[in-house]
């Protein structure tokens, strides 16, 4: 069972770069094939709009902002607008094509306790969500973690999340008897309106491509476990959803000077790209909360003034084409002027708000959907629509919170799940009480390799990963403080196991066989972390993280000198490693 981790670690790394390099593949494969066109795309203003949804979208569920309790509303905006007052929105700065970038958009994590949420080589801490019955809300001082302002925003949050945990479950219901009725009247199986058999072939081909590559990327997290088998019963069909983490995003059109336009179908302006989200177990639902800012008014009585002159104006250049195309128009046609004035406006007003498109994932036959929301208003995201579709987010003309609440991978995202793999690594390791002296339990190649990939991974996805996203969660809460601090003496311990594995592999009574096994793992493990060191080194180092304030650049944690007389092993492994080779070279 270890082996297999340990396999499926190193392979999971490189198939995260593999399906990077398919999707642009196929990205730069469709754009040629589009060349000048565009694939149409439906708003509700279009005809068609409901059959469409109905047909290639039947995964997504609008509700609108009345669904929602009453008081809801003003206490999950009030928390949005906390989180932002507080500063505890913030841009990550995330890894993409083997080089550091800001997100457009501000972040946060909230949920449950002791869970994490990664995407592109980042794992976000939760701020733990307050609510009655829930432990772990506390530091180690049992005092809160989190101040009273913070404490009801969390709250508030979760409150929602417990509204999406029933609502999503009833949809879904729903939308079940409704299409198994649909099933029965109509027995035949046919493609959908407007596709032929040829680019349902495709689409069939894409979809088991993409599968392929979800399964790459669901377990490319860096994690050392596979990812649970799909075969599982999803969350919305073995019972009651549970959404275990909301990510909070806040966007703002005005500071985000570099909007690209949507390339497959022209829908106007992304916030974000299209994507599948990821990390989050198969076929689990998605919800999400939209609130869009009211705009603030630079100069309200000025506006207000030259409101009133443009509307007087409006009416006397209105009232005069009336009269002038009264002379030789016919009714019809001033009808029909009108209604195609109407249809613009309606455009325009579709486009000034926030919406969220979707298409079928790497196809340019489908038509796409794009659906306005109102602010208040909610989306899920249910079946298998996040696996077979893609969405995008795209900008309106008010700034912008959404609060997307997932379900997402506990197997390996969990501090539950890292304090346990720490005290598998240090079972191995026996203290002898009266001469206070360490030593390895057990040499079996297996086991070490086990501890080595263990000690990687605490370093490079734990204690790095939460270091480098600055000191930014000791400011908003504690929760966190005391188990990172805890995971650093274990961490200490496994340099430790290390360096009483370098004292065998280099003692000559060490039987050879053994010996040389011995020393290919540690090598390898050594020449791993040495590399993994100095690309977080880097960027640390990186020009994107000078320009960040104190309390939120990346800090190069754990670091220490070589000569450090507290620490096992020097911080560069160079040396080892030319130790260890020459070893084998023997």
């Amino acid at each position: 069972m270890k082996l297999r981790q340990r396999k499926q670690y190193f392979r999971n790394m490189k198939r995260s770069d593999d399906s990077e390099r398919e999707k642009r593949r196929k990205r730069r494969r469709l754009i040629q094939e589009l060349g000048e066109q565009r694939t149409p795309y439906l708003s509700p203003a279009d005809p068609g709009f409901q059959e469409l949804w109905d047909s290639s979208y039947a995964g997504l569920a609008l509700r609108q902002s009345s669904a929602l309790p009453d008081g809801l509303h003003e206490r999950v905006q009030s928390a949005l607008r906390t989180l932002q007052r507080r500063g505890c929105l913030l841009r990550d700065l995330v890894r993409v094509r083997d080089r550091d970038v800001f997100t457009a958009v501000s972040r946060a994590l909230v949920g449950q306790p002791g869970h994490t949420y990664r995407y592109l080589d980042t794992r976000l801490f939760t701020i733990p969500w307050h609510c009655e019955g829930e432990e772990g809300q506390k530091d180690e001082k049992d005092k809160p973690c989190c101040d009273s302002d913070l404490r009801d925003a969390c709250k508030a949050l979760w409150e929602l999340n417990q509204f999406f945990c029933s609502d999503v479950k009833q949809q879904t219901n729903a939308r079940g008897v409704k299409r198994s009725r649909s099933d029965t009247e109509n027995s035949e199986d046919t493609p959908g309106e407007g596709m032929c058999e040829e680019s349902v072939k495709d689409r069939l081909l894409e979809e088991k491509q993409e599968e392929e590559e979800e399964e790459e990327e669901d377990s490319g997290q860096g994690c050392s476990h596979s990812s649970p088998p799909s075969s599982a019963l999803p969350p919305d069909v073995a019972g009651l959803v549970q959404f275990n983490i909301t990510l909070i995003n806040y966007m703002d059109t005005t500071a985000m000077t570099q909007l690209k336009e949507e390339p497959y179908y022209g829908m106007g302006k992304m916030a974000v790209g299209w994507h599948h989200d990821e990390n989050l177990v198969p076929l689990s639902p998605v919800a999400v909360y939209s609130y869009s800012c009211p705009a603030e008014p630079k100069n309200e009585g000025a506006t207000e003034k030259d409101g009133e002159g443009q509307s007087k104006e409006k009416q006397k250049q209105k009232q005069k084409e009336t009269e002038t195309e009264g002379e030789g128009t016919s009714k019809e046609e001033l009808k029909k002027e009108e209604g195609e004035g109407s249809e613009k406006e309606e455009v325009q007003k579709e486009k000034a708000c926030w919406r969220v498109g979707l298409k079928v994932a790497w196809d340019i036959h489908t038509p796409g959907l794009a659906l306005p929301l109102q602010s208040g208003d909610c989306y899920y995201m249910t079946d298998d629509l996040n696996r077979t579709h893609q969405h995008c987010v795209l900008a309106g003309d008010t700034a912008r919170f959404s609060s997307t609440h997932r379900v997402v991978q506990c197997c390996t995202g969990t501090l539950d799940y890292i304090q346990k793999r720490s005290s598998e690594a240090l079972e191995n390791l026996h203290t002898d009480p009266e001469k206070n002296t360490k030593s390895l339990k057990s040499l079996l190649p297996s086991t070490l390799q086990h501890i080595e990939d263990i000690h990687n991974e605490v370093e490079f996805e734990w204690l790095r990963q939460y270091w480098f996203q600055g000191r930014r969660f000791a400011r908003f809460c504690s929760w966190w403080t005391k188990p990172m601090e805890q995971m650093e003496k274990d961490w200490k311990e496994m340099e430790r196991m290390t360096q009483l594995l370098l004292a065998v592999v280099e003692d000559e009574n060490t039987a050879q066989e053994n010996r040389r096994e011995m020393a290919d793992i540690l090598l390898n493990a050594l020449t791993d972390r040495q590399q993994h060191r100095q690309t977080w080194r880097d960027r640390c180092q990186s020009s994107l993280a000078q320009t960040l304030p104190p309390e939120e650049a990346p800090v190069d944690r754990p670091y220490w000198s070589n000569e450090d007389p507290d620490m096992p092993l020097p911080f560069d492994l160079s040396e080892i490693i030319n130790r260890v080779e020459s070893l084998l070279w023997r």
